[in-house]
């Protein structure tokens, strides 16, 4: 055996997963190829936040044992760990290796297994897999960086916690060391977890987010950091405060909303009502007018009425969100949610549709807000376009080297993107 290839489903998390176990098979003497057909361990690190995920995992199994028969087909992630049976009575499937077994995969590999799970108590899990996410050639220009894993909540849709385990951090020190390391070939690195703003809250001791970026940025080099998802009651006023002061901190905040209904989130078992949430996105925008702002929102959750949605419609309308990620309702097996009176696709659908364009209206005021001013941005693969500390893409007037901070003056707007006038590209 001394080929394998890997795929990746899903978030930041999993693609940080997926990068310490290429890592870890290539410790093992395997080497990596860049066609499933060229491998004979194909490895697969799925999702499973919906029921499109799954599927689409599925299919890909059924894809590659058709193309290439005679590959081990392992099955590793949060959709192992969810149904290992299900996924290991699948033909040409040699090993389900859930997340409690994730770390063992550069080892198990190597024994000849036929349709066998490795799936433990994901709550005795105590650490993780950690690598950063960047381009083997060296060509990516924003890693991704995982620090934490797990999720202690238990909002009533989600699977996550019961697959991913209770919230964990890497060491303060791990964390630096990387990003010291990053720094010497990136401008910009964005810091990711399942639970981000938890960070630290498992250690003895009062450590924070807050605390360990300014860690990073008194003892690493780094020129530009990026969170990913922090849950709303996280952006505490030191860590905006932190992130309004330094320039070197993108000035982007995504914070999950779900529902801009009190009676949904209630449902949701949020941890905030919408009044809470407003504050800290207010907040942000005073002390940070140009920053990007966005949220996850979900459609159709169960029992939400007309009434429910335009409430949420209003609340969203009123914030000043610069974008929108929008999720349709899918039932998960084994959440509470699941079991509550659903709504009708077609309504759940519709809503989504309804939102998509509120997002699109208000993305596209926030790039009209932008023409005439000059934004600070890190140049992206391909060489013509760049994406700004306000999280917007920008074409370039011409050509530059990946992997750059420059600042752009901004010209105008091209379909979904802010375009360059081409009079200012200061490299720094």
């Amino acid at each position: 055996m001394g080929t394998f290839w890997i795929k990746n489903f899903g978030c930041r998390a999993s693609q940080a997963d997926g990068a310490a176990l290429e890592a870890g098979l290539a410790a093992r003497g395997l080497s990596s190829v860049s066609d499933f057909r060229q491998a004979e361990v194909v490895v697969l690190n799925t999702c499973t936040v919906t029921s499109t995920a799954d599927e689409e995992v599925r299919q890909t199994i059924r894809r590659i044992h058709r193309q290439s028969p005679s590959a081990r087909i392992v099955v590793t992630g949060c959709y192992a760990q969810r149904a290992p049976e299900e996924i290991a009575a699948m033909d040409g499937v040699a090993l389900v290796a859930g997340n409690s077994h994730k770390t063992k995969i550069p080892d198990l590999v190597f024994n000849d297994y036929h349709g066998e799970i490795a799936v433990g108590d994901i709550f005795e899990q105590r650490d993780f897999l950690s690598a950063p996410v960047e381009d083997a050639a060296g060509d990516r220009t924003r890693p991704n960086l995982k620090i934490q894993d797990g999720c202690n909540n238990r909002c009533s849709f989600c699977i996550i916690p019961s697959v991913r385990g209770r919230s964990r951090s890497a060491p303060a020190e791990s964390v630096i060391a990387q990003v010291r390391a990053l720094a010497k070939k990136y401008r910009e690195i964005v810091l990711s977890g399942i639970n981000l703003g938890r960070w630290g809250r498992d250690f003895s001791g009062r450590a924070r987010l807050a605390d360990l970026i300014r860690r990073i940025l008194e003892e690493t080099g780094v020129e530009r950091l990026r969170l990913s998802s922090v849950e709303p009651m996280d952006f505490s006023d030191e860590l905006l405060r932190l992130m309004a002061e330094s320039d070197r901190i993108a000035k982007h905040v995504h914070a999950p909303l779900q529902s801009g209904s009190d009676a949904v989130l209630r449902r949701m078992r949020r941890r905030y009502r919408p009044r809470h949430y407003a504050d800290r996105i207010l907040a942000a925008r005073s002390l940070m007018p140009d920053c990007a702002v966005g949220a996850d929102v979900m459609t159709g959750f169960p029992g939400e009425t007309e009434a429910e949605f335009a409430e949420s419609l209003a609340f969203i309308d009123a914030l000043p969100f610069t974008y929108l990620h929008v999720f349709t309702y899918s039932e998960r097996p084994g959440t509470p949610a699941a079991s509550m009176p659903q709504v009708p696709v077609e309504i759940r659908k519709e809503r989504t549709r309804v939102l998509r364009e509120l997002a699109s209206r208000k993305n596209l005021e926030f790039r009209r807000a932008m023409v005439g001013r000059v934004l600070s941005a890190v140049t992206l693969d391909g060489g013509m376009a760049a994406l700004s500390g306000n999280y917007l893409k920008i074409t370039l007037a011409s050509p530059r080297p990946a992997n750059r901070l420059i600042d752009v003056h901004i010209g105008g707007i091209a379909g979904d993107r802010l375009t360059e006038t081409g009079a200012l590209a200061v490299f720094h």
